[in-house]
């Protein structure tokens, strides 16, 4: 099947797959594009799994005030490697659940993990991170955050 270059662009724009992924995934939903982006997400959680089990001991700290100035927080990030540490998808992660954080106020990382993702309630900050991991191809773990709120 011959899959047009347009949709391997629109496909890899959207989940930020590779372009093979995305040209297998959409030869194996026969050209349907919302059957080959559920696909990618599949294997991507699938990919992510398998690396749950990898030391994270490097990462990063992200700050988020919000703009009235009442509510802040801090999250701790880890990555495997630091080269990893200084990837744009991982600082965009970390900025993602910083984010999550203040808007919704988790008691936990579980919480965290278990909320519906504040840009797309169709998925959840777990599906985000293994999202991000099977693009990165490192294991991440939200090691502890910190949220406060002015007179709380």
């Amino acid at each position: 099947m011959t899959i047009a270059l347009d949709l391997i662009k629109k496909l890899r724009g959207e989940t930020q797959a590779g372009v093979s992924d995305c040209r297998q995934a959409l030869e194996d939903a026969k050209g349907d594009y919302e059957k080959a982006k559920k696909l990618l997400v599949e294997r991507g959680v699938e990919k992510a799994s398998k690396k749950e089990d990898r030391e994270t001991a490097m990462g990063i700290i992200e700050s988020y005030v919000h703009a009235n100035g009442k509510v802040g927080v801090l999250v701790e990030l880890r990555c495997e490697t630091d080269f990893v540490a200084r990837n744009e998808e991982f600082k965009k992660l970390a900025h993602e659940l910083a984010l999550q954080i203040a808007a919704m106020e988790p008691k936990n990382v579980e919480d965290l993990l278990k909320s519906p993702y504040i840009r797309d309630a169709k998925m959840s900050m777990q599906d985000l991170v293994k999202l991000t991991i099977a693009k990165i191809g490192e294991n991440i773990t939200i090691a502890k955050f910190t949220r406060m709120q002015l007179g709380v």
